[in-house]
Protein backbone atom coordinates (compact mmCIF):
# COMPACT_ATOMS: atom_id res chain seq x y z
CA UNK A 1 0.00 0.00 0.00
CA UNK A 2 1.41 3.32 -0.77
CA UNK A 3 0.10 6.09 1.26
CA UNK A 4 0.45 9.75 0.97
CA UNK A 5 -0.64 12.61 3.25
CA UNK A 6 -2.04 16.00 1.59
CA UNK A 7 -2.01 18.88 4.26
CA UNK A 8 -3.58 22.14 3.38
CA UNK A 9 -3.64 25.31 5.88
CA UNK A 10 -4.88 28.81 5.84
CA UNK A 11 -5.17 30.90 8.60
CA UNK A 12 -9.05 29.69 8.96
CA UNK A 13 -9.11 25.77 8.94
CA UNK A 14 -7.12 23.19 7.76
CA UNK A 15 -7.18 20.16 5.69
CA UNK A 16 -5.89 16.43 5.64
CA UNK A 17 -6.00 14.03 2.72
CA UNK A 18 -4.80 10.55 3.54
CA UNK A 19 -4.22 8.97 -0.10
CA UNK A 20 -3.87 5.38 -0.64
CA UNK A 21 -2.61 4.34 -3.88
CA UNK A 22 -3.39 7.43 -5.27
CA UNK A 23 -7.34 7.48 -3.74
CA UNK A 24 -8.60 9.20 -0.94
CA UNK A 25 -9.44 7.06 1.96
CA UNK A 26 -9.69 10.09 4.84
CA UNK A 27 -10.24 13.50 5.12
CA UNK A 28 -9.96 15.67 8.58
CA UNK A 29 -11.09 19.18 8.43
CA UNK A 30 -9.96 21.73 11.99
CA UNK A 31 -11.00 24.57 11.86
CA UNK A 32 -9.65 27.29 14.30
CA UNK A 33 -12.64 28.47 15.58
CA UNK A 34 -14.30 24.89 15.86
CA UNK A 35 -10.62 23.14 17.06
CA UNK A 36 -11.93 19.92 18.59
CA UNK A 37 -11.14 19.47 22.13
CA UNK A 38 -10.44 15.76 22.10
CA UNK A 39 -7.59 15.13 24.56
CA UNK A 40 -7.65 18.73 26.60
CA UNK A 41 -7.42 18.65 29.80
CA UNK A 42 -9.28 21.26 31.74
CA UNK A 43 -9.60 22.24 35.75
CA UNK A 44 -13.41 21.94 36.17
CA UNK A 45 -15.47 22.84 38.46
CA UNK A 46 -18.64 20.56 39.65
CA UNK A 47 -21.78 22.51 38.51
CA UNK A 48 -24.36 20.17 39.32
CA UNK A 49 -24.36 16.33 40.70
CA UNK A 50 -27.26 13.87 39.06
CA UNK A 51 -27.43 11.26 41.42
CA UNK A 52 -30.57 9.44 39.88
CA UNK A 53 -28.48 9.00 36.54
CA UNK A 54 -25.41 9.00 38.29
CA UNK A 55 -23.20 12.14 36.37
CA UNK A 56 -22.52 15.30 36.71
CA UNK A 57 -22.37 18.65 35.11
CA UNK A 58 -18.63 20.29 34.76
CA UNK A 59 -17.94 23.65 34.00
CA UNK A 60 -14.84 23.85 31.96
CA UNK A 61 -15.01 27.17 30.14
CA UNK A 62 -17.19 26.09 27.38
CA UNK A 63 -20.77 27.92 26.10
CA UNK A 64 -22.37 24.79 27.72
CA UNK A 65 -21.11 22.36 30.72
CA UNK A 66 -19.19 19.44 29.88
CA UNK A 67 -20.97 16.16 31.02
CA UNK A 68 -19.05 13.55 33.11
CA UNK A 69 -20.47 9.86 34.00
CA UNK A 70 -19.86 7.88 37.27
CA UNK A 71 -17.65 5.52 34.73
CA UNK A 72 -15.35 7.80 33.71
CA UNK A 73 -14.38 8.88 37.30
CA UNK A 74 -10.77 7.23 37.97
CA UNK A 75 -11.83 6.71 41.62
CA UNK A 76 -14.94 4.84 41.19
CA UNK A 77 -13.35 2.54 38.97
CA UNK A 78 -10.08 1.92 41.36
CA UNK A 79 -12.43 1.61 44.74
CA UNK A 80 -12.95 -1.41 46.25
CA UNK A 81 -16.56 -0.65 46.90
CA UNK A 82 -18.08 -1.27 43.28
CA UNK A 83 -21.19 0.12 44.29
CA UNK A 84 -19.69 3.52 45.46
CA UNK A 85 -22.33 6.50 44.15
CA UNK A 86 -21.36 9.81 42.83
CA UNK A 87 -22.87 11.89 45.14
CA UNK A 88 -20.05 10.32 47.79
CA UNK A 89 -16.75 11.97 45.36
CA UNK A 90 -18.46 14.37 43.78
CA UNK A 91 -19.99 17.82 45.60
CA UNK A 92 -20.95 20.95 43.44
CA UNK A 93 -18.19 23.49 43.36
CA UNK A 94 -15.81 21.60 43.51
CA UNK A 95 -12.82 21.22 41.30
CA UNK A 96 -11.68 18.28 39.63
CA UNK A 97 -9.00 17.96 36.94
CA UNK A 98 -10.80 16.38 34.00
CA UNK A 99 -9.98 15.57 30.45
CA UNK A 100 -12.18 15.70 27.14
CA UNK A 101 -12.71 12.35 25.68
CA UNK A 102 -15.59 13.10 23.39
CA UNK A 103 -16.18 16.74 21.73
CA UNK A 104 -19.33 18.08 21.96
CA UNK A 105 -21.80 16.85 19.18
CA UNK A 106 -25.15 18.88 18.20
CA UNK A 107 -26.84 19.20 21.68
CA UNK A 108 -24.76 17.16 23.51
CA UNK A 109 -21.88 18.99 25.49
CA UNK A 110 -18.46 17.30 26.16
CA UNK A 111 -18.00 13.99 27.68
CA UNK A 112 -15.48 14.07 30.12
CA UNK A 113 -13.52 11.60 32.28
CA UNK A 114 -11.21 12.31 35.38
CA UNK A 115 -8.55 9.12 34.27
CA UNK A 116 -5.93 11.54 32.97
CA UNK A 117 -3.80 9.94 29.23
CA UNK A 118 -1.69 11.72 27.07
CA UNK A 119 -0.59 10.61 23.70
CA UNK A 120 3.14 10.15 22.58
CA UNK A 121 4.37 8.62 19.45
CA UNK A 122 5.07 5.38 21.02
CA UNK A 123 3.47 5.61 24.01
CA UNK A 124 0.22 6.41 26.18
CA UNK A 125 1.03 8.20 29.28
CA UNK A 126 -1.16 6.86 32.50
CA UNK A 127 -0.51 8.96 35.60
CA UNK A 128 -2.82 8.06 38.08
CA UNK A 129 -1.94 4.40 37.05
CA UNK A 130 1.01 2.13 37.76
CA UNK A 131 0.71 -0.86 35.03
CA UNK A 132 1.83 -1.83 31.57
CA UNK A 133 -0.82 -2.08 28.83
CA UNK A 134 -0.22 -2.90 24.92
CA UNK A 135 -2.50 -2.27 21.93
CA UNK A 136 -4.81 -4.69 21.17
CA UNK A 137 -3.51 -4.30 17.66
CA UNK A 138 -0.22 -6.00 18.19
CA UNK A 139 -1.72 -9.54 18.89
CA UNK A 140 1.52 -11.76 19.03
CA UNK A 141 2.26 -12.84 22.75
CA UNK A 142 5.27 -12.98 22.72
CA UNK A 143 5.96 -9.72 21.10
CA UNK A 144 3.88 -8.14 23.61
CA UNK A 145 5.71 -9.79 26.93
CA UNK A 146 9.05 -8.61 24.69
CA UNK A 147 7.99 -4.88 24.14
CA UNK A 148 6.45 -4.98 27.81
CA UNK A 149 9.48 -6.05 29.10
CA UNK A 150 11.64 -3.48 26.83
CA UNK A 151 10.21 -0.59 28.35
CA UNK A 152 9.88 -1.47 32.34
CA UNK A 153 13.46 -2.04 32.04
CA UNK A 154 13.82 2.05 30.31
CA UNK A 155 11.58 3.22 32.95
CA UNK A 156 13.62 5.29 35.99
CA UNK A 157 13.71 3.13 39.01
CA UNK A 158 11.52 5.46 41.23
CA UNK A 159 8.71 5.43 38.03
CA UNK A 160 5.01 6.01 39.47
CA UNK A 161 3.08 6.06 36.54
CA UNK A 162 1.48 3.23 33.91
CA UNK A 163 1.90 3.41 30.13
CA UNK A 164 0.12 1.80 27.55
CA UNK A 165 2.59 0.80 24.24
CA UNK A 166 1.06 2.02 21.08
CA UNK A 167 0.98 -0.37 17.70
CA UNK A 168 3.89 2.04 16.54
CA UNK A 169 6.09 0.84 19.48
CA UNK A 170 6.42 -2.31 17.90
CA UNK A 171 9.26 -0.77 15.72
CA UNK A 172 10.64 1.93 17.97
CA UNK A 173 14.04 1.30 19.25
CA UNK A 174 15.27 1.88 23.23
CA UNK A 175 16.35 5.29 22.22
CA UNK A 176 13.25 6.41 20.49
CA UNK A 177 10.94 5.09 23.30
CA UNK A 178 13.55 6.81 26.06
CA UNK A 179 12.72 10.07 24.20
CA UNK A 180 8.75 9.62 24.47
CA UNK A 181 9.08 9.09 28.31
CA UNK A 182 10.98 11.95 29.10
CA UNK A 183 8.73 13.77 26.51
CA UNK A 184 5.63 12.66 28.66
CA UNK A 185 6.62 12.89 32.22
CA UNK A 186 7.53 16.71 30.81
CA UNK A 187 3.90 17.66 29.61
CA UNK A 188 2.20 15.91 32.70
CA UNK A 189 4.59 17.60 35.22
CA UNK A 190 3.81 21.24 33.11
CA UNK A 191 0.00 19.88 33.53
CA UNK A 192 0.60 19.63 37.54
CA UNK A 193 1.95 22.94 38.42
CA UNK A 194 -0.43 24.79 36.07
CA UNK A 195 -2.87 23.23 38.05
CA UNK A 196 -1.55 24.49 41.19
CA UNK A 197 -1.90 27.64 40.06
CA UNK A 198 -4.78 28.27 37.88
CA UNK A 199 -8.61 29.09 38.88
CA UNK A 200 -10.87 26.45 37.81
CA UNK A 201 -12.68 26.40 34.31
CA UNK A 202 -8.77 26.92 32.79
CA UNK A 203 -7.42 24.94 30.19
CA UNK A 204 -4.31 23.61 31.55
CA UNK A 205 -3.20 21.36 28.55
CA UNK A 206 -4.23 21.45 24.59
CA UNK A 207 -3.13 18.53 22.46
CA UNK A 208 -1.18 19.32 19.23
CA UNK A 209 -2.52 21.43 16.19
CA UNK A 210 -3.68 18.45 13.70
CA UNK A 211 -0.55 18.85 11.21
CA UNK A 212 1.46 17.97 14.36
CA UNK A 213 -0.94 14.72 15.01
CA UNK A 214 -0.17 13.99 11.59
CA UNK A 215 2.94 13.17 12.35
CA UNK A 216 2.00 11.78 15.71
CA UNK A 217 -0.93 9.64 14.50
CA UNK A 218 -0.89 8.90 10.90
CA UNK A 219 2.18 7.91 9.34
CA UNK A 220 3.25 4.77 9.61
CA UNK A 221 5.45 2.68 7.52
CA UNK A 222 3.81 2.86 4.25
CA UNK A 223 3.43 6.48 4.14
CA UNK A 224 5.76 7.27 1.52
CA UNK A 225 5.58 11.32 1.42
CA UNK A 226 3.78 13.75 3.36
CA UNK A 227 3.15 16.86 1.34
CA UNK A 228 1.99 20.42 3.06
CA UNK A 229 1.37 23.60 1.20
CA UNK A 230 2.30 25.95 4.25
CA UNK A 231 5.94 26.68 4.65
CA UNK A 232 5.39 27.71 8.48
CA UNK A 233 3.85 25.06 8.90
CA UNK A 234 6.67 22.90 7.17
CA UNK A 235 9.07 24.02 9.11
CA UNK A 236 7.31 23.46 12.21
CA UNK A 237 6.63 20.03 11.18
CA UNK A 238 10.07 19.58 10.72
CA UNK A 239 10.84 20.84 14.20
CA UNK A 240 8.08 18.45 15.44
CA UNK A 241 9.82 15.41 13.47
CA UNK A 242 13.66 16.19 14.73
CA UNK A 243 12.49 16.25 18.22
CA UNK A 244 9.83 13.05 18.88
CA UNK A 245 9.40 11.11 15.72
CA UNK A 246 12.10 9.62 14.37
CA UNK A 247 12.87 8.65 10.80
CA UNK A 248 9.57 10.56 9.14
CA UNK A 249 11.66 13.73 8.68
CA UNK A 250 12.84 13.10 5.46
CA UNK A 251 9.28 12.62 4.15
CA UNK A 252 7.97 15.62 4.70
CA UNK A 253 7.97 17.81 1.32
CA UNK A 254 6.98 21.44 0.98
CA UNK A 255 4.24 21.70 -1.81
CA UNK A 256 4.80 24.59 -3.55
CA UNK A 257 3.38 24.06 -6.94
CA UNK A 258 0.63 26.75 -8.98
CA UNK A 259 -2.39 25.08 -8.41
CA UNK A 260 -4.32 23.98 -5.13
CA UNK A 261 -2.21 20.94 -3.93
CA UNK A 262 -6.16 19.49 -2.67
CA UNK A 263 -7.33 20.20 -6.59
CA UNK A 264 -4.16 18.79 -8.31
CA UNK A 265 -4.49 15.64 -6.49
CA UNK A 266 -8.07 15.63 -7.01
CA UNK A 267 -9.14 15.79 -3.37
CA UNK A 268 -11.19 18.84 -4.00
CA UNK A 269 -13.79 16.49 -6.16
CA UNK A 270 -13.57 13.53 -3.74
CA UNK A 271 -14.78 16.12 -1.26
CA UNK A 272 -17.54 17.20 -3.24
CA UNK A 273 -18.84 13.41 -4.13
CA UNK A 274 -18.35 12.73 -0.33
CA UNK A 275 -21.54 14.93 0.40
CA UNK A 276 -23.59 13.46 -2.15
CA UNK A 277 -25.95 10.57 -1.26
CA UNK A 278 -25.35 8.33 -4.20
CA UNK A 279 -21.86 6.70 -4.34
CA UNK A 280 -21.37 5.29 -7.97
CA UNK A 281 -19.56 1.65 -7.86
CA UNK A 282 -17.24 0.67 -10.77
CA UNK A 283 -19.06 -1.81 -12.79
CA UNK A 284 -22.63 0.42 -12.39
CA UNK A 285 -24.20 -0.38 -9.33
CA UNK A 286 -24.13 2.34 -7.01
CA UNK A 287 -25.27 2.89 -2.66
CA UNK A 288 -27.49 5.35 -1.16
CA UNK A 289 -26.14 6.60 1.76
CA UNK A 290 -28.61 8.69 4.19
CA UNK A 291 -26.95 10.11 7.57
CA UNK A 292 -29.52 10.90 10.58
CA UNK A 293 -29.51 11.62 14.42
CA UNK A 294 -30.54 8.49 15.12
CA UNK A 295 -28.19 6.13 12.71
CA UNK A 296 -26.49 5.97 9.04
CA UNK A 297 -28.65 3.56 6.28
CA UNK A 298 -26.32 2.52 3.29
CA UNK A 299 -28.77 0.67 0.59
CA UNK A 300 -26.97 -1.25 -2.29
CA UNK A 301 -28.34 -1.57 -5.87
CA UNK A 302 -26.99 -3.16 -9.11
CA UNK A 303 -28.34 0.11 -11.45
CA UNK A 304 -27.22 -0.90 -14.59
CA UNK A 305 -24.45 -3.67 -13.79
CA UNK A 306 -25.16 -7.09 -15.78
CA UNK A 307 -23.34 -10.37 -14.27
CA UNK A 308 -21.16 -12.53 -16.72
CA UNK A 309 -23.55 -15.83 -16.15
CA UNK A 310 -26.54 -15.05 -14.49
CA UNK A 311 -28.54 -12.80 -11.80
CA UNK A 312 -26.87 -14.27 -8.41
CA UNK A 313 -23.80 -13.51 -9.98
CA UNK A 314 -24.68 -10.25 -10.91
CA UNK A 315 -25.88 -9.78 -6.97
CA UNK A 316 -22.81 -11.26 -5.59
CA UNK A 317 -20.32 -9.21 -7.26
CA UNK A 318 -22.13 -5.83 -6.40
CA UNK A 319 -22.16 -6.86 -3.13
CA UNK A 320 -18.39 -7.86 -3.49
CA UNK A 321 -17.50 -4.56 -4.49
CA UNK A 322 -20.06 -2.86 -2.31
CA UNK A 323 -18.20 -3.91 0.61
CA UNK A 324 -15.04 -1.96 -0.42
CA UNK A 325 -16.81 1.23 -1.10
CA UNK A 326 -18.88 0.92 2.28
CA UNK A 327 -15.21 0.88 3.76
CA UNK A 328 -13.48 3.57 2.00
CA UNK A 329 -17.20 5.66 2.51
CA UNK A 330 -17.47 5.44 6.02
CA UNK A 331 -13.89 6.38 6.89
CA UNK A 332 -14.17 9.66 4.20
CA UNK A 333 -16.80 10.90 5.43
CA UNK A 334 -16.27 9.84 8.86
CA UNK A 335 -19.91 8.41 9.54
CA UNK A 336 -20.24 7.06 13.16
CA UNK A 337 -22.69 5.33 15.65
CA UNK A 338 -24.91 2.60 14.25
CA UNK A 339 -24.78 1.90 10.79
CA UNK A 340 -26.79 -0.55 8.79
CA UNK A 341 -26.61 -2.12 5.25
CA UNK A 342 -28.79 -3.18 3.14
CA UNK A 343 -26.92 -5.60 0.67
CA UNK A 344 -28.84 -6.95 -2.41
CA UNK A 345 -30.57 -10.33 -1.22
CA UNK A 346 -28.21 -13.67 -1.56
CA UNK A 347 -30.09 -16.59 -1.58
CA UNK A 348 -26.62 -18.52 -0.92
CA UNK A 349 -25.20 -18.44 3.11
CA UNK A 350 -22.00 -19.33 1.24
CA UNK A 351 -22.00 -15.83 -0.94
CA UNK A 352 -23.31 -13.87 2.46
CA UNK A 353 -20.82 -15.43 4.39
CA UNK A 354 -17.88 -14.17 1.79
CA UNK A 355 -19.66 -10.49 1.47
CA UNK A 356 -19.31 -10.36 5.48
CA UNK A 357 -15.43 -11.66 5.56
CA UNK A 358 -14.59 -9.40 2.69
CA UNK A 359 -16.20 -6.49 4.91
CA UNK A 360 -14.59 -7.54 7.86
CA UNK A 361 -11.27 -7.29 5.63
CA UNK A 362 -12.18 -3.53 4.24
CA UNK A 363 -12.62 -2.58 7.35
CA UNK A 364 -9.71 -3.84 9.25
CA UNK A 365 -7.38 -0.50 8.04
CA UNK A 366 -9.70 1.74 9.97
CA UNK A 367 -8.45 3.54 12.99
CA UNK A 368 -11.67 3.74 14.50
CA UNK A 369 -13.09 1.19 16.49
CA UNK A 370 -15.68 -0.86 13.96
CA UNK A 371 -18.01 -3.82 15.78
CA UNK A 372 -19.74 -5.76 12.47
CA UNK A 373 -22.68 -7.41 13.99
CA UNK A 374 -23.46 -9.48 11.14
CA UNK A 375 -26.73 -10.47 9.15
CA UNK A 376 -30.10 -8.85 11.38
CA UNK A 377 -33.02 -11.55 10.71
CA UNK A 378 -34.37 -9.02 8.18
CA UNK A 379 -31.20 -9.71 6.41
CA UNK A 380 -29.19 -6.75 7.10
CA UNK A 381 -26.31 -6.20 8.19
CA UNK A 382 -25.49 -4.08 11.54
CA UNK A 383 -22.14 -2.26 13.10
CA UNK A 384 -20.91 0.28 15.01
CA UNK A 385 -18.08 3.10 14.19
CA UNK A 386 -17.16 4.55 17.27
CA UNK A 387 -18.29 8.56 17.15
CA UNK A 388 -15.45 10.28 18.04
CA UNK A 389 -16.16 13.38 15.89
CA UNK A 390 -18.52 14.86 13.57
CA UNK A 391 -19.09 13.92 10.21
CA UNK A 392 -17.75 15.18 7.49
CA UNK A 393 -21.37 16.74 6.23
CA UNK A 394 -21.96 17.96 9.39
CA UNK A 395 -18.85 19.91 9.14
CA UNK A 396 -19.48 21.56 6.21
CA UNK A 397 -22.79 21.84 5.44
CA UNK A 398 -26.34 22.86 7.39
CA UNK A 399 -29.79 21.92 6.75
CA UNK A 400 -30.96 23.38 4.17
CA UNK A 401 -33.56 26.53 5.16
CA UNK A 402 -36.13 25.81 2.85
CA UNK A 403 -36.44 22.24 3.72
CA UNK A 404 -35.16 22.11 7.39
CA UNK A 405 -33.22 19.17 6.38
CA UNK A 406 -36.30 16.76 4.48
CA UNK A 407 -34.46 16.79 1.37
CA UNK A 408 -38.17 17.85 -0.18
CA UNK A 409 -40.79 20.67 0.31
CA UNK A 410 -44.57 21.40 0.62
CA UNK A 411 -45.90 21.74 -2.68
CA UNK A 412 -46.85 25.19 -4.33
CA UNK A 413 -50.95 23.83 -3.95
CA UNK A 414 -50.30 22.54 0.21
CA UNK A 415 -48.71 25.94 0.35
CA UNK A 416 -52.01 27.95 -0.97
CA UNK A 417 -54.68 25.43 1.19
CA UNK A 418 -52.03 26.43 4.40
CA UNK A 419 -52.57 30.23 3.62
CA UNK A 420 -56.57 30.12 2.87
CA UNK A 421 -56.93 28.20 5.87
CA UNK A 422 -54.45 30.55 7.61
CA UNK A 423 -56.75 33.70 6.36
CA UNK A 424 -60.35 31.82 7.55
CA UNK A 425 -58.00 31.43 11.44
CA UNK A 426 -57.12 35.37 11.22
CA UNK A 427 -60.79 36.31 9.87
CA UNK A 428 -62.73 34.81 13.26
CA UNK A 429 -60.11 36.41 15.75
CA UNK A 430 -59.90 40.01 14.04
CA UNK A 431 -62.40 42.10 12.18
CA UNK A 432 -59.72 43.73 9.75
CA UNK A 433 -60.31 45.70 6.62
CA UNK A 434 -58.40 43.42 4.22
CA UNK A 435 -55.72 40.91 4.22
CA UNK A 436 -52.83 41.03 2.28
CA UNK A 437 -50.96 37.51 1.74
CA UNK A 438 -47.05 37.69 0.84
CA UNK A 439 -45.77 34.79 -0.48
CA UNK A 440 -43.34 32.91 -3.07
CA UNK A 441 -43.53 33.47 -6.76
CA UNK A 442 -44.88 29.85 -7.29
CA UNK A 443 -47.58 30.34 -4.66
CA UNK A 444 -48.92 33.65 -5.78
CA UNK A 445 -49.12 32.59 -9.46
CA UNK A 446 -50.98 29.25 -8.26
CA UNK A 447 -53.58 31.78 -6.84
CA UNK A 448 -53.73 34.01 -9.57
CA UNK A 449 -54.46 30.82 -11.55
CA UNK A 450 -55.81 27.37 -10.55
CA UNK A 451 -56.87 28.65 -7.20
CA UNK A 452 -58.59 32.25 -8.22
CA UNK A 453 -61.73 30.46 -7.68
CA UNK A 454 -60.72 29.30 -4.35
CA UNK A 455 -59.42 32.56 -3.09
CA UNK A 456 -62.90 34.89 -4.69
CA UNK A 457 -64.80 32.32 -2.84
CA UNK A 458 -62.94 32.67 0.89
CA UNK A 459 -63.16 36.81 0.08
CA UNK A 460 -66.78 36.62 -0.52
CA UNK A 461 -66.57 34.24 2.66
CA UNK A 462 -65.19 36.79 5.26
CA UNK A 463 -66.55 39.69 3.44
CA UNK A 464 -63.27 41.58 3.04
CA UNK A 465 -60.81 41.32 0.22
CA UNK A 466 -57.41 39.59 -0.18
CA UNK A 467 -54.51 40.75 -1.53
CA UNK A 468 -51.64 39.21 -2.76
CA UNK A 469 -47.53 40.19 -3.44
CA UNK A 470 -45.26 38.22 -4.13
CA UNK A 471 -42.14 38.05 -1.81
CA UNK A 472 -38.66 36.99 -3.67
CA UNK A 473 -36.87 36.28 -1.23
CA UNK A 474 -39.64 33.89 0.17
CA UNK A 475 -38.87 30.03 -0.25
CA UNK A 476 -41.64 27.97 -1.33
CA UNK A 477 -42.53 27.15 2.60
CA UNK A 478 -42.42 30.81 3.68
CA UNK A 479 -45.51 33.00 3.65
CA UNK A 480 -47.40 35.61 6.30
CA UNK A 481 -50.80 37.00 6.07
CA UNK A 482 -50.97 40.61 6.85
CA UNK A 483 -54.13 42.20 8.21
CA UNK A 484 -55.17 46.14 7.89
Amino acid sequence: MNQEILINVTPQETRVAVMEDGIVQELHIEREAQRGLVGNIYLGQVRRVLPGMQSAFIEIGLERAAFLHIADLFEQRHHPDPDLRIEKLLHEGQTVLVQVIKDPIGTKGARLSTQISLAGRYLVLLPQEHHIGISQRIGNDSEREHLKERLTNLLPSNNQHGYILRTSAETATDEELKSDITYLQKIWESIQESSRKSASKTLLFQDLSMPLRVLRDFVNPETKVIRVDSRETFVKMQDFAEQFVTGVLERISHYAGERPVFETYGVEAEIERALSRRVNLKFGGYLIIDQTEAMTTIDVNTGGFVGTRNFDDTIFKTNLEATLAIARQLRLRNLGGMILIDFIDMESEEHRETVLGELTKAMSRDRTRVTINGFTNLGLVELTRKRTRESLAHILCEPCPTCQGRGQIKTAQTICYEILREVVREARQYNAKEYRVLASQAVIELFLDEESQSLAQLADFIGKPIRLQVETQYGQEQYDVVIS
